[in-house]
């Protein structure tokens, strides 16, 4: 799915997604991302638990991480909420097609917002 295309200098957008992948800021990223306003990794260990969203918790600077999960909706785990409560994080989820518009409209208003983001498959 392609996404209104808004440019940030210097800021990770996300331009488009589906069941392969993301691109943002013009690179393709196979597979689960974690994306932040400076830059996109691979997200590897693709679970949400505390362990595998330390990268998020180590960034800095997030206020809320954005859980896209793919198709489907779900809460977040109450132990993960809590454990990035501890570090000032929120968490909303979300499906992964309105997590990557929810990101792109946040980051333009200048919100501390990241995603971690599954296949929409």
């Amino acid at each position: 799915m392609e996404l209104t295309q808004v440019t940030q200098p210097g800021r990770q957008v996300i331009e488009r997604y589906g069941p392969s992948g993301f691109r943002v800021s013009g690179q393709i990223h196979l597979g689960p991302v974690l994306v932040f306003a400076d830059r996109t990794i691979s997200w590897a260990d693709a679970a949400f638990t505390e362990a595998a969203l330390v990268p998020v918790i180590e960034h800095g600077g997030v206020e809320l991480l954005l859980l896209g999960l793919g198709r489907r909706m779900a809460p977040a785990p109450s132990a993960l909420r809590t454990a990035l409560k501890a570090h000032g994080i929120a968490v909303e989820t979300m499906d992964t097609g309105a997590a990557c518009r929810t990101y792109n409209v946040l980051l333009a208003e200048d919100r501390r917002v990241a995603a971690a983001l599954l296949l929409p498959v």
